[in-house]
């Protein structure tokens, strides 16, 4: 059965809880997802639920959707007094997400529940298939993370973006999927490049950098590109930067910029029109979490990925590997960022066949209907 197949025929209205988040990582594809269910069935009824306190409580409501917030709390991996109060939390918390997750299943009814990753969807997932309700999870990243490892043996469904999953789930639940995207990412035309260029107020005929941290801003990529100006911009000299520096670091980087007279430079907290902003780049500069992987893959980009070393088991190096041993990307190491990354930038930005030996690389890895695909599995368990 496919998705072509199902869009052909009467779809039944159904009811879906989607949970999951904490980064954009995990929002963004939960929300392509919920936007996917709307278009082939306008009908369809969402829910989302997700921790309180998090980026989800405010991104799910601007996208059009209503979302309950359970009072979970993760694990923090940082020692400090702080974080170990958090963690003395952690069991009065979890014992009372699973009752308002359970009396959340309860009232609302759902024909499934699907999970996205994050430690607030574990309760979700958990009452779910207790109640015996289907459930699907979606797993972004080449590592998997530790509440889908704990969830799979229940589940029914197990959607992917990497090859291999096997090593963490079970194979007869594995649908290789991809990572849901913003359909607004696709390859672009020159006249969407010509767009972008306009938009962000750049130079026609330069080369274009965009640096961008992820949905918070990254304090090591914004550390490398302050020291590159410290430097004098070497070879910057027929290039612009595009820089999302985060709301996080927006005041520091705001002081820094003060009183240098740094027109190739256009830096700000959040990029709304990151679709403009890949279609006018050259090359991206980026973290790899997985939801910014695959809009690279989807835009058909030359990327240099950037790890964080403050995620679990690493997986943003595991993500980043996948496309790097295919001859599809550059990286850098967190810990050499500031003193390598912007000589590695310039070597790359100023060869184009190699950015063009990149892009044809990457190509094959963009999976543009992850979320037709995750929906096609969705309506196969209803």
């Amino acid at each position: 059965m496919t998705l072509t197949y199902l869009m052909n025929m009467k779809y039944k209205k159904i009811r879906v809880i989607i949970s999951g988040g904490g980064t954009g990582g995990h929002i963004f594809p939960a929300i392509s997802i919920a936007n996917k269910l709307k278009e082939v069935n306008p009908g369809t009824e969402i829910l989302f639920v997700g921790a309180e306190g998090k980026m989800e409580m405010e991104k799910v409501p601007a996208a059009g959707y209503s979302i309950v917030g359970l009072p979970i709390v993760g694990l923090q991996r940082q020692l400090n007094w702080k974080n170990i109060w958090n963690d003395i939390q952690i069991p009065a918390k979890l014992i009372a997400s699973l009752r308002k997750a359970g009396k959340v299943i309860d009232g609302y009814k759902p024909d499934i529940v699907v999970g996205v990753g994050g430690f607030a969807s574990a309760p979700l997932l958990w009452e779910a298939t207790g109640r015996g309700i289907p459930t699907l999870i979606q797993e972004q990243n080449g590592f998997a993370g530790l509440t889908n490892r704990i969830l799979a043996r229940k589940v029914d469904r197990i959607c992917v973006a990497y090859d291999g999953m096997e090593r963490f789930f079970p194979a007869e639940k594995i649908t290789f999927s991809g990572n849901p995207i913003r359909s607004v990412i696709h390859p672009y035309s020159e006249q969407e490049t010509e767009e972008g260029i306009r938009f962000y107020g750049l130079t026609p005929g330069k080369k274009h950098l965009l640096v961008v941290g992820g949905s918070l801003g990254s304090g090591t990529l914004n550390k490398a590109v302050k020291a590159w100006i410290a430097e004098g911009c070497p070879g910057g000299d027929d290039m612009e930067v595009l820089w999302q520096c985060g709301k996080y670091y927006k005041k520091g980087v705001d002081e820094f910029m003060a009183g240098r007279n740094l027109p190739a430079i256009h830096h700000s907290d959040f990029i709304s029109r990151m679709d403009l902003a890949y279609a006018c780049s050259d090359v991206i500069v980026s973290r790899s979490g997985a939801s910014s992987i695959s809009e690279i893959c989807a835009a058909r980009k030359a990327a240099i990925f950037v790890p964080s070393p403050n995620v679990a088991e690493d997986h943003q190096t595991h993500n980043a590997m996948a496309l790097v041993d295919r001859n599809a990307a550059l990286i850098v190491k967190d810990s050499e960022a500031e003193d390598k990354l912007f000589g590695t930038a310039m070597d790359l930005i100023h060869d184009d066949d190699r950015i063009r030996e990149i892009e044809k690389n990457v190509a094959p890895l963009a999976r543009l209907d992850a979320a037709g695909t995750i929906v096609d599995e969705i309506y196969k368990l209803v």
